[in-house]
């Protein structure tokens, strides 16, 4: 009997790893595919008018490197959103998220939400949780009103970013949403492209 168990676990591991190995594969030949658009000359993004914020929430460092990048292409301030509490990165990390969704209970965040009436266009930009928008960002959305303002949201993700957008849009108070953009995690062999990438979003605006 144990001997039966013992090879289901070492059956079911073997056809999780092939799973997980086929997906990754096939995410990143999308990720080739879509970079591949963006290689070869470098494109410059126009500058926008009025002056802009940057604010992003970044756990893992990909939105930060997103948000940066947004910054010296457009010239804007960034501002960083932060919790109270360091959020724990533990293997239940992903099980204390969806509590938090399903009950509301965001993160406790620090220091004081920017003035937004001194900038004419917001960047605002968070990685995607369980397919939407992260806890920390949820957060700060619940205080923000942007009072109007042209609002460009735009995440970074492993490969899907679900109905992040879509649920943005019904907690970003009174923005006036404009085209959103969303960055899959990549290796520094993509940084160029990536630059690209921006640089035509930013051109569309």
């Amino acid at each position: 009997m144990l001997k039966t168990i013992f090879y289901i676990i070492i059956i079911a591991a073997v056809i999780g790893a092939a799973v997980g190995g086929w997906h990754l594969y096939r995410v990143a030949q999308r990720n080739a595919e879509e970079m591949a658009q963006y290689e070869g000359k470098t494109i410059t993004a126009k500058p926008l008018a009025g002056k802009t914020l940057i604010v992003y929430y970044s756990l893992q460092n990909h939105t930060k490197d997103i948000a940066e990048r947004i910054q010296k292409m457009t010239g804007g301030e960034l501002y960083e959103i932060k919790t109270k509490e360091k959020i724990d990165t533990a293997p239940w990390f992903y099980l204390t998220l969806k509590k938090q969704l399903a009950e509301q209970k965001y993160p406790v965040l620090s220091g004081n939400l920017p003035d937004f009436s001194k900038y004419d266009t917001i960047f605002v930009g968070g990685p995607v949780w369980w397919y939407t928008v992260s806890t920390p960002m949820r957060a700060f959305l619940q205080q923000a009103d942007f009072a109007g303002k042209k609002v460009v949201p735009f995440t970074t993700q492993g490969s899907n970013y679900g109905t992040y957008f879509e649920d943005f849009a019904q907690m970003a108070k009174n923005a006036n949403l404009q085209k959103s953009a969303s960055f899959n995690n990549l290796s520094a062999k993509y940084n160029p492209a990536v630059d690209n990438k921006i640089a035509v979003w930013l051109n569309s605006l």
